[in-house]
Formats: C-alpha cells, sequence, structure tokens
C-alpha cells in the first residue's frame, strides 16, 4: 500500500468522522441549552405567578393569627 492510497483509504475518512463527530457535538450541546433556557424561562414564570398568590395566602392567613 503507498502513501496515496493509505491517505485516501484510511486518514482521509477518519479525518472527516471526527470532523462530523465535533460538528454533531456542537449542534447537540446547542439544543441542550435552548432546552435549559426554555425550561428556566417556564421555572421563572410559574415562580412569578404563583409567587404572587402564595404571598397573599401567607398574608392572609398571618393576619387571621
Amino acid at each position: 500500500m503507498n502513501l496515496i492510497s493509505l491517505m485516501q483509504n484510511v486518514i482521509a475518512p477518519w479525518v472527516k468522522a471526527r470532523i462530523n463527530a465535533k460538528s454533531e457535538f456542537g449542534a447537540s450541546l446547542v439544543e441542550y441549552a435552548l432546552l435549559v433556557a426554555l425550561i428556566a424561562v417556564v421555572c421563572i414564570v410559574g415562580i412569578t405567578f404563583l409567587g404572587g398568590r402564595a404571598s397573599s395566602k401567607f398574608n392572609e392567613t398571618g393576619s387571621k393569627l
């Protein structure tokens, strides 16, 4: 096996696989980051919505005591 055929048959596919693996890793990393950001927004909205109601209930209960 000469050097050119080694390059074409072994090294080039390995390099292409490594480049594709890194690009897929970056894409999945972005997807996970977006998912975490969406969950954080939902939690913040939920806490803001329920926080006011809980505060008023605590105040009401405290005044009754």
